[in-house]
């Protein structure tokens, strides 16, 4: 019986994530702070003074902070999250749904980088919807993240997702 229940919430994630692709959906992440940059930066373990010392001179926001930003300060309210932790639309058309959820892989160019003080926004379209696998398989997602400020794009992102 979990099986066939397993199967219907892939069917109906699968079901929900076609009717996704290709919806744009924007998002403003607030201003870019060199703090927060430079803290992102010193949890990486970096050690460079003009990634980790936003009074250096030659300061530069560190190249992954913009992509790790899933939202504007300060935050998400609980009701956002899954069970699991993650935002409950972080993966198109699992929302409510009980599947695992899985990162399946993510490219990234870069093209500049956000100035602090700049108003960031991410750009999100659900590209596409495979079943994968034998019997019920999974479902690898791939959707298309481009962040940018008032000056363009400055970063594109290709990320998978695998549902199970």
């Amino acid at each position: 019986m979990t099986d066939r229940l397993t199967n219907r919430a892939l069917d109906l994630a699968e079901e929900r994530a076609r009717e996704l692709v290709g919806r744009v959906e924007l998002r403003s992440l607030g201003a870019v702070t060199a703090e927060a940059s430079a803290e992102f930066a010193r949890a990486a373990g970096e050690t460079a003074p003009h990634l980790i010392d936003p009074d250096h001179p030659g300061f530069a926001v560190h190249p992954m902070y913009p992509v790790s930003l899933l939202r504007g300060a300060p935050g998400a309210e609980p009701a956002e999250f899954r069970p699991d932790g993650m935002y409950r639309d972080e993966v198109p058309g699992t929302d409510g749904l009980d599947v695992r959820l899985m990162a399946g892989g993510q490219d990234v160019r870069w093209l500049g980088r956000p100035r602090p003080g700049e108003r960031l926004e991410v750009r999100r379209v659900l590209e596409s919807v495979e079943r994968k696998g034998k019997g019920a398989g999974f479902l690898l997602l791939t959707v298309a993240k481009t962040y940018g400020t008032e000056r363009g794009p400055l970063i594109e992102v290709i990320e998978r997702f695998i549902v199970r």
